[in-house]
Parts: C-alpha cells; sequence; structure tokens
C-alpha cells in the first residue's frame, strides 16, 4: 500500500490583516467612522421614533388608569412641593404667580430627570436587544430621550390648562417656548447618551442617580426662585456662577420667561439664551461623540 503525503497550504505572503484590507473585510463588531454611524442613525429613524412611541405606550400599561398617569405623576409631584415649599416653608411669599411658577419648574425639571435616569438604563436594560441584532447602539438612548421629549408634549396640555386658570393666557412670548425646549431636548439627549456609556460599564451608576438628581433638584430652582433667594447675598463668585449657569436653571427659566406674565416682566438675565445654546451644544455633540468612541464595547462586558 502506498502512502500519499496530504501538503496544506502555504499561507500567503502578506499578513491576515492585510489581506483582509485587501477584500474589504473589517473586524466583526468595529466601531465605524464617525459619518457612517451618523448615516446608520438616520437610516434607523423609523426604528428610533417606533421604539420610543411603544416605550412611551407600555410605560403605564398594567395601571388601571394607564396614560393618565402621564398627567398625574408631575401634577402629584407639584402638590406635594406646593404644600411643602409653599404653605409650611412660606416660600409662596417670595415668589408672584407661585402655582404657575412652581408647576411649570417641576414640568421642565421632570423632564431633564426621566432623560437622565432612563439613559443609564438605555444598554443595560436592553442587553438582548444590544447582544443580538447589530445597530448603532446610540439608537436606544436616542430613542429614550425622544420618549421623555413625547411624554412632555403630551403633559403640556395640563401646564397649559393649569397656567390659564390661574390667568396667564396665549400670547406671542409663548412660541418662545418652542426653541427652549429643543435646546433643552439636545442638552438632555447629549447627557442621556453620557450617561449610558458610564452605566454599561458601571451599572451601579443608576442606584446612585435618585440622589444626585434630587440634589440637583434642589438647587436648580424648581421649588424657589434662585433670583429672589440671593438678592442680597453675598456669596462667592463661584458659587454665583455655578447657580446662574446651571443647565437645569436655565432651562426653567426659559420657560418661565415664555409662558409667566410676571417672570416675563422681571426681564430674563441676557446670559440665558447664550448659556442655553452653549450646554446644547456641548452634550448635544459631545455626548454623542463620548458614547460612539465606545461603541464595540457595548454589550460585551
Amino acid at each position: 500500500m502506498s502512502s500519499q503525503t496530504i501538503s496544506t497550504p502555504a499561507p500567503p505572503a502578506e499578513g491576515l490583516s492585510e489581506l483582509a484590507a485587501r477584500h474589504g473585510l473589517t473586524v466583526s463588531g468595529a466601531r465605524p467612522t464617525l459619518w457612517a454611524y451618523i448615516g446608520q442613525l438616520w437610516s434607523r429613524r423609523h426604528f428610533i421614533t417606533a421604539f420610543a412611541t411603544a416605550r412611551l405606550t407600555a410605560q403605564y400599561s398594567q395601571a388601571k388608569l394607564g396614560q393618565v398617569w402621564q398627567l398625574m405623576t408631575p401634577l402629584l409631584n407639584a402638590a406635594v412641593y406646593y404644600f411643602i415649599f409653599g404653605i409650611l416653608l412660606g416660600t409662596s411669599r417670595h415668589v408672584a404667580d407661585f402655582v404657575p411658577f412652581l408647576v411649570t419648574g417641576v414640568f421642565i425639571w421632570t423632564f431633564t430627570a426621566n432623560s437622565i435616569m432612563t439613559g443609564t438604563r438605555a444598554i443595560s436594560g436592553n442587553i438582548g436587544l444590544v447582544r443580538a441584532l447589530h445597530f448603532p447602539r446610540a439608537s436606544l438612548p436616542i430613542a429614550l430621550a425622544l420618549q421623555q421629549l413625547q411624554q412632555l408634549l403630551f403633559s403640556m396640555g395640563a401646564l397649559v390648562v393649569i397656567l390659564m386658570f390661574f390667568g396667564e393666557f396665549p400670547k406671542l412670548s409663548w412660541l418662545l417656548a418652542v426653541p427652549a425646549l429643543l435646546l433643552q431636548a439636545v442638552f438632555n439627549t447629549g447627557l442621556s447618551m453620557v450617561m449610558a456609556r458610564l452605566a454599561a460599564r458601571t451599572p451601579d451608576i443608576a442606584q446612585l442617580m435618585p440622589f444626585l438628581l434630587r440634589t440637583w433638584m434642589y438647587v436648580s430652582g424648581v421649588m424657589w426662585s434662585i433670583q429672589a433667594v440671593l438678592k442680597g447675598q453675598h456669596l462667592p463668585h463661584l458659587v454665583l456662577l455655578a447657580l446662574e449657569c446651571n443647565p437645569a436653571a436655565v432651562y426653567i427659566d426659559l420657560m418661565r420667561f415664555a409662558l409667566i406674565d410676571s417672570f416675563t416682566a422681571s426681564q430674563l438675565p441676557p446670559h440665558v439664551w447664550a448659556v442655553a445654546l452653549g450646554w446644547a451644544v456641548l452634550f448635544g455633540v459631545g455626548g454623542f461623540l463620548y458614547f460612539w468612541n465606545a461603541e464595540e464595547h457595548y454589550g460585551r462586558g
């Protein structure tokens, strides 16, 4: 019986990486270029809006009152804050039109706080989807931020009714609410993407966030007027600057300026629109780049 020698093919003269590059092969799950990534997100815009709408619809599906809780939750929070700050602590004596002032602050703050909280769970809360399908992961925090915007717009009907009940009727300045909300939405989306990346690596951040958000709320003038409290106070310049440029306070001030007559009459400080735009650009662009930079690591921990 003659034996046959089986020969193995010789390895290619060029390296495997060069061979793959020559044939257009890329690493599975590799981060695409920035422009390619933006193109992928745009091509999935219908998925993003559908995912946001589905999450909004399912959010209170187990409750008997259903979507009514979208209105009831911020209104109940406002009622609690009115009792504690407006009645017990007497904050209402230093703020004109305190109820419209408070309700506007609560609604706008809730938009930012909920965007951050959902952002912390954008990856970890959808880990099965992340590991099973190939799609730009930024779709998730963007969709969840869009869900919160949809919920705010749904709730704005109740806010308008409350404002009219207390004598604040539609006027030309109400149109300023549109650019104010757009700037806040961009800021919230960018911050949501930052939190999504951080929480994907360190899930315990989601447990810490309620305490950090509560602290942030108390220094953002939701239940009290920053200008009224700081009047006559001799605080360090950095403290004053931090309070005046606090992004949550800035977006709340813009909405109050647009919707409430007494707040409009007091004249909005000239820096507020510039600061609002600056925060939106910083977090909208910076947050997106920060999230994209770790695209290949999501779902692999």
